[in-house]
């Protein structure tokens, strides 16, 4: 079984090449999105590469293999279905399951994940918009656009959180930004930063940089 540390690996690795449009994940953004230094990423990188789950270049960066691929699609299901179990069954809210699961996600076997899943009713994405791996380890492909793109008048729906730190999702639940909710852009300024939004009758205005962080669908 691969241990704890490997699955983290494989799993921030893919996350990683997939916002950067399949482009190989950089030592130092590994580095960051696990707190720890380079130097240790540098040495589990030869790790993943002798075990044939990644492709490591020095200076190139790093992309997973086939088999590292169908790892870190095993750790995301498992992720994913705990998050929702979580809310759906124990009423947690969606700034509180992404610890949880970072936590439990080693721990359950790929049976019990499987019981879970059934029990959802096969959902296809978590709390957060984020699409669940099937068994298969297929990958729904999931559309839409941040929000920091959209243009003045134009009406959304809020499919997708990318930044699941508990502040942002608090702060988003505090200005009624929840998965589902609907608004409409009042203006979206290049030369301020920032979009205004209305939702459920009330503006709101964020910076390019968190509005980046929200995926939206367009609504007629």
């Amino acid at each position: 079984m691969p241990s704890l540390t490997v699955e983290n690996y494989v799993k921030t690795i893919y996350q990683i090449c997939s916002e950067s449009g399949g482009r190989p994940a950089a030592t130092g953004k590994i580095a960051d999105s696990l707190g720890v230094s380079p130097g240790t990423v540098t040495s589990m990188l030869k790790t993943l590469s002798d075990g044939r789950l990644a492709t490591y270049t020095p200076y190139g960066g790093v992309q997973l293999t086939a088999a590292g691929v169908a790892l870190a699609m095993r750790v995301l299901r498992r992720h994913r279905l705990i998050e929702l179990f979580l809310v759906h069954t124990l009423g947690l809210s969606w700034d509180e399951v992404h610890e949880e699961a970072e936590n439990m996600e080693h721990a359950v076997s790929d049976r019990l994940v499987d019981r879970i899943d059934e029990s959802l009713g096969f959902p296809e994405v978590d709390p957060h918009g984020d699409p669940i791996p099937k068994a298969d380890g297929s990958l729904r492909k999931t559309r839409g656009q941040s929000l920091a793109k959209c243009g003045d008048g134009d009406t959304f729906r809020l499919t997708r959180v990318r930044d699941q730190s508990a502040e942002f999702l608090r702060y988003l639940s505090d200005h009624g930004l929840s998965l589902g909710a609907r608004g409409r852009v009042i203006r979206n300024s290049d030369e301020a930063g920032v979009v205004t939004i209305a939702v459920q009758g009330a503006e709101t205005t964020l910076g390019h940089d968190a509005a980046e962080k929200i995926v939206v669908a367009a609504e007629n």
